[in-house]
């Protein structure tokens, strides 16, 4: 993806400097900077649109689409059958009408005209048939070749200028950018920002493309891994249990305040815990940690029921088996691996007949059933974060176009913006979204430019007027 290696600047430079020849730089109607899943689907739906213009799709990576390639396991998890507001974390209501956009069924129909028929899933997620991520990359790499969207790898973003020019006829400003990269430079009459978050620096993600949002006058909020896995201390329990699935009740409390409830499949690993439930629910615990804040994550293994209706439960069951361990009694609802963790945790024998269970060993078991701490000491890092929490406020950017309200002619899109979803394929329904959105709307604002911009654009493309 993009990034920043140049100083500060003043970022805009006036067009008189361009027609005096300063900069005679090759021009392109449209620049794409980072050839993620939303820069390519931006590139391309930009060249349906209007398949005279020039696009040009910068990335710094030497291999593009790498992102795509070891998304959902190697499979790519393209989107879900169902996407609404609710999966996502961001302004509700921006939300909901970027995806109004480009719904779901206009999503698959979209990939099956690109040639990849897309599988449901059981848990609702929708797949390549192939069962192979290189399916859905070849596909998007292809339509841009096949589009004329010349693609450059490798050439890494290190600058953006903004230059105005004042149209004589009206007096308004026209904006053209200046893009620098490891290769040299380009001008460009619009611009797509979708450099990413700071996911799986390795890929070439690595958040660089925030400062250039900010040179160009855009904040950025606090940034911090999502759908990410979380460390627990060596003292805990977790290593018998790698490998482990199963349902539980994940709780973050922040500040003694509960922020976070669901529910789903837990994964215990050598390291911690994992699974879709916990890589949910890590964005708000990465958040309050990032802000100094205390945060702490507790789990009910017997999701559904109380600490009361767990102690009328195990009573119940001990009335009825009392000779049977309390370890196979608990193991009617959770894995006898984990209850026989959980026991020993508590400080009892885990093969004791559940009625001769003391009341102070049965008290802490039922904690740990129903409230157990996760202790948390850290997450797993970028390298192993699937999205980023955090990015350039939804609030300045104008959803119908996707074009910043700060900078007019830029356009910025995925997971560069603040909002991220849950696990399930809906970080890249909302990449697929605004990348048609912005793409769109950038080749429809060409083909309206003023004769005279266009005329400038011509003179541009020649290296002076």
């Amino acid at each position: 993806m993009a990034g920043v290696t140049s100083p500060g600047h003043d970022a805009s430079v006036r067009g008189d400097e361009v027609k005096r020849g300063v900069m005679t730089e090759a021009s392109v109607d449209l620049c794409v900077i980072g050839a993620g899943a939303a820069g390519l689907a931006a590139s391309i739906f930009a060249a349906e649109q209007n398949p005279d213009l020039t696009i040009e799709l910068l990335d710094g990576a030497k291999t593009i689409g790498a992102k795509i390639l070891v998304s959902g396991g190697g499979r790519c998890n393209v989107t879900h059958e169902a996407v609404t507001p609710d999966d996502f974390f961001g302004t509700r209501h921006l939300v909901r009408n970027v995806l109004a956009a480009f719904p779901v069924r206009e999503t698959v129909a979209w990939f099956a005209s690109l040639g990849v028929d897309l599988k449901r899933e059981d848990t609702g997620k929708l797949f390549p048939v192939t069962d192979k991520a290189r399916t859905v990359l070849d596909a998007l790499l292809g339509r841009c070749r096949e589009l004329g969207v010349v693609l450059r790898s490798g050439h890494r973003v290190t600058d953006i200028v903004r230059m105005c020019s004042h149209h004589e006829s009206g007096g308004h400003e026209s904006a053209h950018f200046l893009i620098r990269h490891q290769e040299g430079e380009v001008i460009s009459r619009r611009l797509i920002l979708a450099t990413g978050g700071r996911s799986l620096p390795r890929t070439g993600s690595d958040g660089s493309g925030y400062e250039l949002a900010r040179r160009l006058g855009h904040r950025v909020t606090q940034t911090v891994p999502a759908l990410v896995a979380l460390m627990l201390e060596d003292s805990c329990f977790h290593h018998g249990l790698s490998g482990l699935s199963h349902e539980v009740e994940v709780r973050t409390v922040v500040r003694g305040r509960s922020v976070d409830r669901r529910t789903g499949s837990l994964l215990w690993t050598h390291v911690g815990i994992s699974g879709p439930v916990v890589m949910d629910a890590s964005r708000f615990w990465c958040l309050a940690r990032e802000r100094g804040e205390t945060a702490e994550v507790y789990g009910n293994f017997l999701p559904g029921r109380t600490s009361e209706q767990a102690r009328d439960w195990v009573l119940a069951q001990s009335a009825e088996s009392p000779r049977r361990s309390i370890v196979k009694t608990l193991a009617t609802s959770i894995p006898e691996r984990v209850a026989e963790a959980l026991c020993r945790q508590a400080g009892g024998d885990p093969q004791r007949p559940s009625a001769q269970v003391p009341r102070t060993i049965r008290d802490r078991l039922l904690a740990n059933l129903t409230r157990f701490h996760f202790p948390v000491r850290r997450d797993r890092g970028w390298n192993f974060a699937e999205v980023t929490a955090g990015g350039i406020p939804l609030e300045e950017i104008n959803y119908r176009t996707m074009e910043s309200k700060l900078v007019p002619g830029l356009h910025l899109i995925g997971e560069v913006l603040d909002c991220d979803g849950r696990i399930g394929g809906f970080n890249f329904q909302w990449a697929w979204a605004t990348g048609r959105v912005a793409g769109r709307a950038a080749a429809a604002s060409l083909a309206q430019a003023p004769s005279d911009e266009q005329g400038e654009s011509t003179a541009l493309k020649n290296g002076r007027t």
